[in-house]
């Protein structure tokens, strides 16, 4: 009997050679399209991977646990790798294999194949997850075999191949780019953006306008938390996938979230990325304000240690491990106050705050007021706060006389 090969695949030209090139060297392909909201017609893309010779088609709905497992804890973290990336494509692909691994144990699949390159996180995420969730398993790279990328080095060699083969392609033109998108962004990369001095073309941008073309009259805009979790948008309730791709359209609408960055890739190299974040830009702002509000300034200033962390961890693969348990574990009891409506406007690219309020707030109007004292605060008391902390600072100055 042919070996089963459960294959990560997109519908793009890559993942549809190597659907190829793995049947052509006698495995028996099943190919797994992870539904993570990427805007297309998964109709079409399953229909692709049987004409690429995929004996069976696995299209998985993964969008609610994408969201409420992954994406909603990055926003509780608001986390950003290197300071700017919010981390859309790392995201994605631990609940892709999560679902690979899941349909391989049904199913008795051991061995698991992807379109990573050989110099992308990709390739990492993925196998990483399937190590951490299943044992017995085989994994095979076409992009990290010599066969393969001596057959296909590159995007001309793949089009002639998908071509030869009888494999459906979309264009045989290249864009000067490429993208993965899912419900939290869309990411570009390779090609003219190689070049870090290069602006990307105006074109290119899919899910956001510019600030310049975006509407010349703010809007408002209301969100709602109930202990760390977004849960309505101006008064009405959603469930997480309709919330976030609400937030999407209105933050696209104004031109929110582009971000054109270099970054470090786990693998050793610099690489360059534009990302449309537009709907989780949004909530990051909001669930700053909501924590401001509901947690004590040392918590915060904690969670924030550890969101860089976090961060690292989801970039570099580590979804699965002891370290992401434990900083998900210490998220849920911190958030569990973050309770509050937060008023925001969206204006041509940026996003403000401009009021906040919540049941369970930590501030006291009558106590932090500059106009009144209700007699919770003794101002005379500072004085000696401000003597015990200054014993330190006089210790330091006696020493430097000492020297």
């Amino acid at each position: 009997m042919k070996k089963k090969v459960l294959l990560a695949y997109s519908g793009g030209l890559d993942t549809s050679v190597i659907c190829k090139w793995l049947v052509l060297r006698g495995y028996d392909v099943v190919a797994y399209v992870g539904n993570v909201g990427q805007d297309e017609r998964l109709d079409e893309v399953a229909a692709k991977a049987t004409a690429a010779g995929a004996s069976d088609v696995i299209v998985d709905d993964l969008r609610q646990e994408f969201v409420r497992d992954f994406v909603w804890p990055a926003v509780g973290f608001q986390s950003r790798y290197e300071g700017r990336y919010l981390l859309g494509t790392a995201l994605a692909r631990p609940v892709i294999a999560k679902g690979m691994v899941r349909i391989a144990n049904q199913r008795n699949i051991h061995i698991f194949s992807h379109g990573a390159t050989g110099k992308g996180n990709d390739q990492i995420r993925f196998e990483l997850g399937f190590y951490a969730l299943t044992n017995n398993v085989e994994v095979i790279a076409p992009w990290r075999i010599k066969d393969f990328y001596t057959l296909i080095r590159g995007r001309k060699e793949a089009i002639a191949f998908a071509k030869e083969q009888g494999i459906p392609i979309k264009a045989t033109v290249e864009k000067p780019w490429s993208s993965d998108g899912n419900l939290m962004h869309i990411s570009f990369e390779a090609g003219m953006l190689e070049d870090p001095a290069t602006a990307p073309r105006a074109d290119m941008f899919e899910y956001t306008k510019s600030p310049e073309a975006a509407p010349d009259r703010p809007e408002k805009l209301t969100l709602t938390i109930e202990a760390g979790l977004p849960v309505a948008i101006n008064g009405n309730l959603m469930p997480p996938v309709m919330l976030l791709e609400k937030l999407n359209l209105i933050g696209g609408k104004h031109g929110i979230g582009r971000v054109d960055i270099v970054e470090s890739r786990f693998i050793g190299m610099k690489s360059r990325g534009v990302y449309e974040t537009p709907g989780a830009t949004i909530l990051y702002a909001a669930m700053r304000d909501a924590e401001c509000l509901t947690v004590a300034g040392e918590l915060i200033a904690l969670k924030d240690k550890l969101a860089i962390d976090f961060a690292a961890l989801v970039y570099k693969g580590m979804w699965f491990s002891p370290t992401m348990d434990a900083l998900l574990a210490f998220l849920k009891s911190m958030q569990r106050f973050v309770t509050a409506t937060v008023d925001l406007t969206l204006y041509k690219g940026n996003v403000t705050v401009t009021g906040r309020t919540s049941r369970l707030s930590l501030y006291d109007e009558a106590v932090a007021s500059m106009e009144a004292d209700d007699g919770a605060y003794q101002a005379e008391d500072a004085a000696g706060f401000i003597k015990l902390h200054a014993i330190a600072f006089k210790r330091e100055q006696a020493r430097k006389g000492l020297r």
